[in-house]
C-alpha cells in the first residue's frame, strides 16, 4: 500500500508507521515475556508450551494476509505460487520456535540482544563461504555488537531475573538464539530468491505463503507427533483463560506489526524500516527492565549501549552507501 503526496503527509505517515511498529512489537514483547515467566491461576502453573505461540501466530497472520490481499492487493497473475514457500516455511517454523523457547533459559533483554546480532552469522558466512570482503567500519560495527552480546552473557544476572525463568541455562538459551538467527538467514535468502524469480509478488503474497506453510508444519509438530503438545496447550488455555487471551493479543500484535512494516518498506524503504525496528528493540529492553522487573546493572546497560551503538553505526554506513549510489545515478 504505497502512498505519495506532500511532505506533511509523508511525515504524518512515517509517524504512523513508527508508532504502529513500536506499539505493536513492544507490547508483543511484554506479552511474550509474560507468557514465558508468569504463573497462571490459583495452581500457579507456567505455560510450558511456548512453541504453540508460533502456530497461533501463523494462523492469525494467514487469515490477516488473506483479508489484506482481498482488500488492498492490485496484483494480477504472475506472483510466486503458494508451493514455492515450502522450504522457507520449514526454517521460518523452526527458527522462531527456537527464539521463543530460549525464554525458558535466558531473560527477555538477553534474548533481544542476542537476536540483534544478526549481521554476525551473515558476515561470517559471507567471508568463509563466499569470500566476500567487508570494509573496516563494517567490522567495527560487528565487533561492537558481538562484544556487547558476549560481555552481557558473561556478566552475572540478577537473582530476581533468574527466579522468573522456567529453567535457567544461559549457554542453551544463547545457543537457541543463534540457531534462530541462522535459520532466519536461510529464510530471508529464500524469500529474496522467490521475489527475484517472481517480480510481481507482493508483500502480502509472501506473508500468505509463509504463514500457510508455517501453519501446516506447526500443526504437524503440535498435533501429529506422539507428544501432542498442541492438545496440552489447548487444555492449559481452557483451564487458564487469561493465558488464552494473552496469546490472542500476542498474535494480533504480530499481524498489526507486519502490516506497518510492509507499509514502511513500500513508502520509505528498507533502511527506514531497519532504523525503526532497531530503536524499537532498545525501547523493548528499557520497558522490560522497568515494567517487567528485569533490573540491569550499570555494566549490563553498557553492553546494551555497545550493541545498539554498533547497530546504529551499521545503519549510518548503509545510509552513506545509499547516498553514494544515488549521487552516481544523478551524475550518469
Amino acid at each position: 500500500m504505497e502512498v505519495h503526496g506532500s511532505g506533511l503527509r509523508r511525515v504524518l505517515l512515517l509517524a504512523l508507521c513508527i508508532s504502529g511498529i513500536w506499539s505493536a512489537y513492544i507490547y508483543q514483547g511484554v506479552l511474550q515475556e509474560t507468557l514465558s515467566t508468569k504463573r497462571f491461576g490459583p495452581d500457579e502453573k507456567r505455560f510450558e508450551h511456548l512453541a504453540f505461540l508460533n502456530l497461533a501466530q501463523s494462523v492469525v497472520c494467514l487469515v490477516w494476509s488473506y483479508i489484506m490481499i482481498k482488500l488492498w492487493s492490485n496484483a494480477s497473475s504472475g506472483g510466486a505460487p503458494w508451493w514455492t514457500y515450502w522450504s522457507a516455511g520449514i526454517t521460518n517454523t523452526i527458527g522462531p520456535a527456537m527464539g521463543i523457547e530460549a525464554l525458558k533459559y535466558i531473560s527477555y533483554p538477553a534474548q533481544v540482544l542476542a537476536k540483534s546480532s544478526k549481521m554476525i552469522p551473515v558476515m561470517l558466512m559471507g567471508t568463509l563461504v563466499y569470500g566476500i570482503r567487508y570494509t573496516f567500519p563494517e567490522y567495527i560495527s560487528t565487533f561492537l555488537v558481538a562484544g556487547g552480546v558476549a560481555v552481557f552473557a558473561l556478566l552475572k544476572t540478577s537473582s530476581k531475573t533468574i527466579s522468573k525463568l522456567a529453567h535457567p541455562n544461559a549457554p542453551l538459551g544463547y545457543a537457541l538464539c543463534f540457531l534462530n538467527l541462522a535459520f532466519d538467514g536461510f529464510t530471508n535468502a529464500t524469500q529474496d530468491s522467490i521475489a527475484s524469480r517472481y517480480p510481481k509478488t507482493e508483500a502480502w503474497d509472501i506473508m500468505l505463503g509463509m504463514n500457510l506453510w508455517g501453519t501446516i508444519y506447526n500443526l504437524i509438530y503440535m498435533f501429529g507427533l506422539p507428544q501432542r503438545i498442541g492438545f496440552k496447550a489447548i487444555q492449559f488455555c481452557k483451564q487458564h483463560p487469561e493465558a488464552a487471551w494473552d496469546i490472542l493479543k500476542y498474535c494480533l500484535c504480530g499481524a498489526v506489526g507486519q502490516n506497518f512494516i510492509f507499509m514502511t518498506i513500500s513508502n520509505f524503504g528498507s533502511l527506514a524500516n531497519t532504523t525503526i525496528t532497531t530503536t524499537r528493540k532498545f525501547v523493548s529492553i528499557v520497558v522490560s527492565s522497568v515494567m517487567s522487573g528485569n533490573p540491569l546493572s550499570l555494566k549490563q546497560w553498557g553492553c546494551v549501549s555497545m550493541v545498539f551503538g554498533g547497530l546504529s553505526y551499521q545503519i549510518y554506513l548503509k545510509w552513506r552507501k545509499t547516498q553514494r549510489v544515488e549521487k552516481k545515478k544523478e551524475k550518469s
